[in-house]
């Protein structure tokens, strides 16, 4: 454990832990991470502006049609996909949950487009839940750093990462290496040269 600390707390010195989509409820905050696939939080951000100006809560996004969703995100790319989630996601809210966004994983998961990282994030971020999401970033951040195996599965990445780390630290630890990984440790081009968790890492790329 000492290990991970180490590495959590350097982190913290030069990375402010937060979620970068722009949200201003839990309702928001869903749409936001569903429509995060495969694209990145700062396009997200862009096209939920005109999205949530006209559908400003889930009733009305519950009623809405379908194409008109779809021509809003049609930039996100996979528009069909995503504006038939979350379409059938709102309609549900509104019929089993009250309108309301459920605060629980087993609910969460079962709504269109929600998966178990989608899921985590929207305990997380909307209701400090403790959970720790792993996305790409966070798996390859954790790879390279030792804090869990090479072979380690995304799912079995999430469960070795909580037993390393307190549940108190969940959030902040997702956020941390999350960011890590997106403006530092990235994939293709690590900025190893002038890393500070350089003497961590058991794959600096020459």
């Amino acid at each position: 454990m000492t290990r991970v600390y180490d590495i959590l707390n350097i982190l913290r010195t030069f990375i402010e832990p937060r979620c970068e989509l722009n949200y201003r409820n839990s309702y928001e905050l869903l749409i936001a991470v569903v429509l995060s696939a495969q694209t990145t939080d700062k396009h997200v951000n862009q096209i939920t502006i005109p999205l949530f100006e006209k559908y400003d809560d889930v009733y009305k996004l519950s009623k809405a049609d379908v194409s008109s969703i779809k021509e809003i995100i049609k930039p996100l790319g996979l528009a069909d996909v995503k504006s038939r989630n979350i379409s059938n996601l709102a309609k549900i809210i509104v019929e089993k949950h009250n309108g309301i966004v459920p605060n629980t994983f087993d609910d969460l998961i079962n709504l269109p487009g929600v998966g178990r990282k989608t899921a985590q994030v929207v305990l997380a971020e909307g209701f400090k839940i403790p959970t720790l999401p792993v996305d790409t970033h966070v798996e390859r951040v954790s790879k390279r750093l030792g804090l869990v195996k090479e072979k380690d599965s995304v799912l079995d990445v999430e469960l070795n990462l909580k037993k390393i780390i307190k549940r108190e630290d969940w959030i902040l630890s997702h956020h941390l290496l999350l960011l890590f990984g997106r403006y530092y440790c990235k994939k293709a081009s690590p900025m190893c040269e002038n890393c500070k968790l350089k003497e961590y890492c058991k794959d600096i790329i020459k």
